[in-house]
């Protein structure tokens, strides 16, 4: 009996090990978004947005004045499935993670590749909400920019 009872209790702490952290589990979605969109999987990048999911970009007009531009996430999707795979390659790092109940916020540097020349790089700001267990991205918004890069 005390064998099995080891043997139960080693099962049960080694599998703590491997629990998700809400960080870990909000991650998750930011890489799989990547992963979505190297892939040209619209599919894939669609489950990571809420429904009523938002999208800007901070980005200086022609005449250096700050913009901000709106854009459909289902549109983006849209772009991004005509993409060859491999085209669209954001690398991004991991600043800050914040998680509190359902919300949660992120804080990615990135390079942005596209065909495997250097694009542009900036800071993506994710909100996420957990609903129905499930977090998914409510809010995106990003600055670009070609100088000032890491």
């Amino acid at each position: 009996m005390r064998k099995y009872f080891f043997v139960t209790a080693c099962l049960l702490f080694s599998l703590q090990g491997f629990s998700q952290t809400p960080t870990d589990s909000v991650k998750m979605v930011v890489n799989k978004l990547f992963a979505a969109m190297k892939n040209g999987d619209s599919l894939m990048l669609t489950q990571c947005f809420a429904d009523s999911a938002i999208m800007q970009t901070i980005a200086k007009n022609k005449e250096g004045k700050v913009s901000i531009r709106n854009e459909d996430f289902h549109d983006f999707a849209k772009q991004i499935s005509k993409l060859p795979k491999g085209d669209a390659d954001e690398r991004i790092t991991y600043d800050m993670v914040k998680v509190d109940a359902d919300l949660a916020i992120v804080w990615t540097p990135y390079q942005f590749y596209y065909k495997g020349n250097f694009s542009h790089c900036g800071v993506n700001s994710f909100h996420l909400v957990r609903i129905n267990g499930q977090w998914k991205i409510q809010y995106l918004i990003d600055t670009r920019r070609k100088d000032n890069c890491i």
